[in-house]
């Protein structure tokens, strides 16, 4: 067993509304709260990074099992959607819809489009950040598949 150890350095220098830095590997960027949440909105924030984390991890995850699978990929691309509620002053990360479109070359069989659907779906089961937050967001796919 193999444990990847994953560093962040953080800089916070005030209250609520300050903007922060944080780095962690190609990682390097301001922080603060956004707008929304009547923030500075300057640089990133945790919304917008479990977001990406999440996106990113189902994308390559998928892009992996595709090419494992000798699909021929001809197109991917991913549109992912984070719901945040706020009730009663209490933040909580709902859902997470994520919107893959993915279209075959047109020479691909009937049965390498049914390994795709079965693929959009193992994906998101398999990637870690899915299942680290399995039991707390929801995640949703609606896919686009050719």
């Amino acid at each position: 067993m193999a444990t990847h150890l994953f560093q962040l350095k953080a800089d916070w220098p005030g209250g609520r509304n300050s903007e922060g830095f944080i780095e962690a590997g190609n990682l390097k960027t301001k922080i603060s709260i956004p707008k929304e949440m009547d923030g500075p909105g300057i640089g990133t924030n945790p919304d917008e990074m479990l977001l990406g984390a999440a996106a990113t991890c189902y994308l390559i995850t998928l892009a992996a099992m595709i090419e494992r699978s000798s699909l021929p990929l001809k197109q991917m691309e991913l549109e992912s959607v984070g719901h945040v509620d706020v009730t009663d002053g209490v933040i909580t990360y709902k859902k997470i819809v994520h919107k893959p479109t993915v279209y075959l070359q047109p020479t691909a069989t009937e049965r390498e489009q049914e390994k795709l659907r079965r693929l959009v779906d193992k994906a998101e089961e398999s990637c870690m950040i899915s299942r680290a937050i399995k039991g707390n967001v929801e995640v949703v796919l609606e896919p686009t598949l050719g």
